[in-house]
């Protein structure tokens, strides 16, 4: 193998797996450790940074960090960082003057974002200090998008909605409420914007088709019946729900039934447990509500009789699975449940009735658009696409990835530069060493178990739907929960002139992760390590020849807990532990390239 070039950035962003797996690769070690120093505030701009809402996403993140985090290898529960990153909100001090400035001086450039969700929201972050005039249209009379309508606030408090909305709004942002745009060509063709951002969401929910669907009114699309609870409409239920889908707005659907009056709820799922789309979490907290999850049941038709709904009939299901695929399926009969009220959860659709054919934006079969998925810039060159706008329903924070591009996008397309052309990544490194053996981080691996997060009691939750039920951590359990990260950016990192194969790292590594062994093929390579690297996603540090016997140096960086033990040992300091800090471009790091002066 050719010597690991630990100088491009993926590398050791690569072994960071929790800022890896985060869309915005917000820096999960750097906060953690921060929190630890009970440095809340320097924590939250760590993360406002790159995700632009801590608290809003320290309650309701999809957590893509903590499937990946590396302490779920060594144990069963990963930490908490989604959590944590609420820790840093909920104890922070003003932050007011630490946030972005819009200059007095404007740039003479104007962007429309249409949708005042988290896609639209994080181009008006970047590009508002930059000096456009940012125009955010919003069909309801308050922003967030799907934040405000589809979560509901016994999840999501609307009280940290606006404050972190309002950091943007504060800026400049001319936010237009009760002003959907019903024409694109009419937007294009009247008013004077240089680019225009469409950060309108998915919002669409799917229909089921089946007998008795439209001889009744107690059958609901579920985003739209999320959205009524939120504005008030709807402050009511039948004391039996079924919910058709097993995803995350089914279980939002779910918990509101039982808030407002259900007390029989059930989630219709057609596939067993391992195939549902609802987080783990989100599946726990129904679960521990007493909402009963029936697997393995296909809806038939909606019985209504005389006008009234009174139940659902169902085709229960048996299957045949093998290595997670299914690979028959069975049908054991028709089962009918009873019910007063149906809420379909089985998705959500784009739709975009008011984008005219013939204004040069494509969208294909399936009604979305054809977007660059670099750039996010659509056929027509100065319309973009974010969020789920673009590719259909994911979540908020791939909703601020989109808009951070979009917005290094639209920044270079009203500059007349390349849009293709964009800054690099980079990577830093910055040694740890503080003495002989001592680091400037905490090294030593803790046991502590995962701490599971204070909830309000199950009478108490139920008496108002806005009762936020997560109370968060105290910054006490704090504490406990961020011994639990590994460090995973503080790199072990070795000079192969300095090595004079002593083998003293090789006996002090606890977890048997360093070989000093003669090169070859990875696949051979792998085999013959002091223990066999056998995840082929992780990869092998390979240092240069050593200059004793040509060997070389192999780490595998899947089981190395970043202890420093090896660097501590070494007689040469030829082992050292070094910060990686990856840079992730912004559109202010264009606007900086542009204007060095």
């Amino acid at each position: 193998m050719e010597p690991t070039d630990t100088s491009k950035p993926d590398y050791f962003h690569r072994v960071v797996d929790c800022q890896w797996a985060c869309p915005a690769h917000t820096d999960v070690p750097e906060y953690i450790r921060l929190i630890a120093q009970g440095e809340f505030t320097e924590a939250y701009m760590v993360n406002r940074e790159s995700n632009v809402f801590p608290g809003i996403l320290g309650r309701v993140c999809d957590r893509p960090c903590e499937p990946a985090c590396r302490r779920g290898r060594i144990e069963e529960k990963p930490v908490a960082i989604c959590r944590l990153k609420r820790v840093a909100s909920d104890n922070r001090d003003d932050i007011s003057a630490l946030l972005p400035k819009a200059p007095r001086e404007k740039n003479g450039k104007r962007i429309a974002c249409i949708g005042a969700g988290p896609a639209s929201l994080t181009v008006a972050n970047d590009l508002l200090p930059l000096g456009y005039e940012v125009t955010i249209f919003e069909q309801y009379g308050v922003p967030g998008g799907l934040m405000r309508t589809n979560i509901p606030a016994f999840r999501l408090p609307a009280n940290v909605l606006d404050e972190e909305i309002g950091y943007i709004v504060n800026m400049g942002a001319d936010l237009r409420l009760n002003s959907p745009i019903k024409s694109m060509k009419q937007l294009l063709d009247k008013e004077e914007f240089d680019a225009v951002f469409v950060g309108s969401g998915a919002p669409k929910g799917k229909e089921l088709e089946l007998p008795g669907r439209h001889a009744t009114d107690r059958i609901h699309i579920g985003i739209t019946w999320l959205e009524s609870i939120a504005f008030g409409h709807i402050d009511k239920v039948g004391e039996r729900v079924l919910i058709i889908g097993v995803g995350n707005t089914a279980m939002d659907c779910c918990r509101s039934s039982l808030r407002l009056g259900a007390n029989n709820v059930k989630v219709m799922a057609r596939k067993p447990r391992q195939f549902f789309k609802a987080s783990e979490w989100e599946l726990e907290d129904a679960e521990a509500e007493k909402v009963e999850i029936v697997i393995n049941h296909a809806p038939k038709a909606f019985v209504v009789e005389g006008g009234k709904l009174t139940g659902m009939t169902f085709e229960k299901l048996e299957y045949d699975i093998e290595n997670g695929d299914i690979t028959a399926t069975r049908s054991l009969g028709e089962v009918f449940f009873p019910c007063d009220d149906v809420i379909l959860a089985i998705g959500q659709e784009n739709a975009f009735p008011w984008i005219e054919k013939g204004i040069g934006i494509e969208l294909d079969k399936w009604n979305v658009p054809k977007v660059n998925a670099r750039t996010f810039q659509s056929t027509r060159p100065e319309v973009f696409f974010g969020g789920d706008a673009a590719f259909g329903p994911k979540n908020i924070i791939w909703s601020v990835e989109h808009g951070h591009q979009a917005a290094i996008s639209i920044h270079k397309f009203c500059h007349d530069e390349s849009i293709e052309e964009r800054l690099p990544r980079g990577v830093s490194l910055s040694s740890r060493k503080m003495g002989m053996h001592e680091w400037a981080y905490k090294n030593e691996y803790n046991g502590v178990e995962r701490r599971l997060v204070p909830h309000v009691g199950l009478v108490e939750r139920f008496k108002k739907i806005n009762i936020e039920v997560e109370l968060g951590f105290t910054a006490e359990e704090a504490a406990l929960e961020v011994q639990r990260c590994l460090n995973c950016d503080v790199q072990t990192v070795f000079s192969a002139k300095l090595c004079i194969e002593c083998d003293a790292c090789i006996d002090i590594c606890p977890v048997d992760c360093l070989t000093i062994t003669p090169n070859g093929p990875e696949a051979e390579l792998r085999g013959r390590l002091t223990a066999p690297a056998t995840n082929p996603s992780q990869a092998l540090y390979v240092s240069a020849a050593l200059p004793q016997t040509a060997r070389v140096m192999v780490k595998d960086e899947d089981v190395c807990v970043h202890c420093g033990l090896c660097a501590e040992r070494c007689p040469t300091a030829a082992w050292d532990m070094q910060k990686s800090t990856i840079r992730i471009p912004l559109a202010i790091d264009e606007e900086v390239r542009a204007c060095p002066a």
